[in-house]
């Protein structure tokens, strides 16, 4: 197969770091809080702004409340298991690295004597129908490293009993979420919207906030999960006050990426951005025998985190990886260390389409060098 001749304008498809959104110029952020306090007016005003903003441009709930917190996702999400955890039983879904992970926090760490884990191998979900909503409820909406996602929240029960906790952070931005069957969402900066690294939000219904003031955790917390004094919320976290040092050129760039979802018309846009990308990637499936979809179920498909199979070794598709990366066309795109080999191509909205329809055709020409290679020895 020949070369093609076109290569994408962006090679950056990373699930995480992922792309800056088109147009993206550092110079043109608002810097005037650089060398500022955190807690100077300017500061607190910003930061502010971070949790506002998000909830506006997200359209949430008026009672839902939102902070911007250490330790980017994991940080989120540990605050969150750490914090409200513990007077009922939990049910735990994994069904990929980072689900695995709570798994872990919840039985081996917390060491929480009721937990129901749910599980499933790369490529599918659990049984959704085995949920018991009496418990806690942990589970990723997108799983970033399977590219397999809940496909709605229908099962999610209206009338639950136990909190739904749920690491959002691939999804956010690009998938519908029902926020009314949602207690606790967490994210990062870095995924969907493409900003920096190191910061992470949490979003808490009233029911979330309801536990956190009427149950105290047996166990020490550790300063940077701590959301209440005396058993009264900590407000002036929901306020831009947050609890350690965040880094304000990343703010100036998170609050660059929520205004350029606003130009674009909002989360319903980038929702829309992403879903395009992704029928590209399907398109391109369907027309060829030798890549698949490792999520089994179509209405499971991610459409941020595309993960694909190749019919080739391991090695061979480490291969073409690295071959795309040699030829500067893809970055990143390997499978993740804990999933199966293959290709797993960032297609949230910070992704333009002209850049996956260029990158598609050196993923065959890849292909074809991996096997000719393979056929001559």
């Amino acid at each position: 197969m020949q070369q093609p001749l076109v290569k994408p304008k962006n090679p950056n498809f990373s699930s995480g770091p992922c792309a800056k959104r088109p147009g993206y110029d550092v110079s043109t952020l608002a810097l005037d809080t650089l060398g500022r306090s955190h807690r100077s007016a300017l500061g607190k005003e910003a930061l502010g702004r971070v949790c506002s903003e998000t909830a506006r441009i997200l359209g949430l709930p008026a009672d839902y409340r939102v902070a911007a917190v250490p330790a980017s996702d994991t940080g989120a999400v540990e605050m969150a298991l750490w914090s409200l955890l513990g007077p009922r039983g939990v049910d735990v879904l994994a069904w990929e690295t980072f689900g695995a992970t709570w798994v872990n926090d919840i039985v081996h760490q917390l060491k929480l004597p009721h937990v129901n884990v749910l599980e499933a191998p790369y490529g599918s979900l659990p049984d959704l129908g085995r949920v018991n909503f009496d418990n806690d409820v942990v589970f990723p909406w997108n799983g970033t490293t399977s590219g397999v996602k809940v496909p709605n929240g229908d099962w999610i029960a209206a009338d639950r009993a136990g909190l739904t906790i749920c690491d959002a952070t691939s999804a956010v931005f690009a998938m519908d979420l029902p926020w009314d069957k949602l207690d606790v969402v967490t994210f990062s900066w870095q995924k969907v919207l493409g900003g920096e690294g190191a910061h992470g939000m949490l979003i808490l219904s009233p029911r979330a906030v309801a536990r956190l003031q009427e149950y105290t955790p047996p166990w020490p917390m550790p300063k940077i999960f701590r959301m209440t004094s005396n058993g009264k919320l900590n407000e002036g976290l929901f306020k831009g006050d947050t609890i350690n040092t965040p880094s304000m050129l990343c703010v100036a760039d998170y609050l660059d990426a929520l205004a350029w979802v606003g130009r674009l018309g909002g989360v319903q846009a980038t929702m829309a951005r992403s879903e395009a990308n992704l029928k590209i990637v399907a398109d391109f499936v369907a027309a060829h025998d030798w890549i698949s979809f490792l999520a089994k179920d179509p209405a499971t498909r991610s459409n941020t985190s595309v993960c694909l199979t190749v019919d080739v070794t391991d090695a061979q598709v480490k291969a073409m990886a690295q071959l795309l990366e040699a030829q500067g066309v893809a970055f990143d795109i390997a499978a993740y260390k804990d999933a199966p080999a293959g290709i797993r191509v960032w297609c949230g909205a910070t992704v333009e389409a002209d850049d996956l329809r260029a990158l598609l055709p050196w993923l065959q020409w890849a292909h074809a060098q991996v096997t000719r290679h393979s056929v001559q020895q």
